[in-house]
């Protein structure tokens, strides 16, 4: 069906939700109880609403100015129908920055749903004023931020439907030789995220390739690119179970030797888009 008809949809489904701010909680968003959780997370089939929930959000006149010049790189529609999310999920957008899916997945989500803000202090650091223009004045009120080293994420147990990693996880792997990024245990962190996951959460992980056999210490340090032989080691090493890969970041015309930020290679890098199921 025509991405048309699906704003079609939406309109009649979502005139509020699409449309309008939803007007400011009480008490702001850091202090909000968590929705209540479930055992598990919903089954994997998007409906009809669901998927034009996702089209709203993408098309919302008022999301944040210089956010709609970035999807035709970002590709949020594939993204979002890759991670399966749904109105009324609790999600993690992991090392968040300044929180570009964020505020998608904020809206998709809806007054029913939250969405944490992840970040490590250098992440929180690197992004500058953006998650104050993003958050501020409760501009995305089911939306928290969470700031912390990834060993020490508080998560809830049992309490995440999904997860999502964009072009974040091999920070994980990184170990700068000049100290700017402090040592992180993929392992660890990953041993935090997982038991806060229901079972069936979706996980998805976005992320730039690098050759295949290419040592993180180096390929991470060096150009922020990983074998994508790793990330499926260590998520399916964590407890998750391979579910799908989705081919549309590929470019085979990327050789896996330049840095991402080489304006050659610039938003235009061979990706790997993994997708992970908790099992039930």
């Amino acid at each position: 069906m025509s991405r048309a008809l699906w704003l079609a949809i939406s309109v009649s489904l979502l005139t509020v939700a699409g449309c309008k701010k939803a007007p400011p909680p009480e008490q702001p968003p850091a202090e909000q109880a968590a929705p209540a959780a479930t055992s598990a997370a919903p089954s994997a089939e998007l409906s009809a609403e669901d998927k034009a929930a996702i089209f709203a959000s993408i098309d919302n006149i008022e999301r944040l100015p210089g956010d709609m010049d970035e999807d035709s790189w970002r590709k949020p529609s594939e993204v979002l129908m890759f991670l399966q999310v749904r109105p009324g999920m609790k999600v993690v957008d992991y090392l968040a920055a300044g929180g570009y899916y964020t505020e998608l997945l904020s809206r998709v989500v809806g007054p029913d749903g939250q969405v944490i803000a992840y970040n490590n202090p250098e992440y929180l650091k690197f992004s500058g004023e953006k998650p104050k223009q993003r958050y501020g004045n409760d501009r995305l009120p089911n939306v928290v931020q969470l700031t912390t080293p990834p060993e020490e994420a508080p998560f809830e147990p049992n309490s995440l439907d999904a997860a999502l990693f964009v072009m974040s996880y091999h920070d994980l792997h990184w170990k700068a030789k000049d100290g700017s990024w402090p040592n992180t245990d993929p392992a660890q962190a990953l041993a935090k995220l997982v038991p806060a996951l229901k079972p069936g959460a979706t996980v998805v992980v976005l992320d730039h390739v690098a050759a295949a056999g290419a040592d993180p210490a180096v390929s991470v340090d060096a150009l922020h690119r990983m074998d994508p032989a790793i990330i499926k080691r260590d998520f399916e090493t964590a407890g998750l179970t391979f579910d799908a890969e989705s081919k549309a970041f590929a470019n085979v015309e990327d050789d896996h030797t330049k840095p991402v930020f080489d304006p050659a290679v610039r938003h235009k890098t061979d990706q790997v888009m993994y997708r992970f199921k908790k099992p039930s």
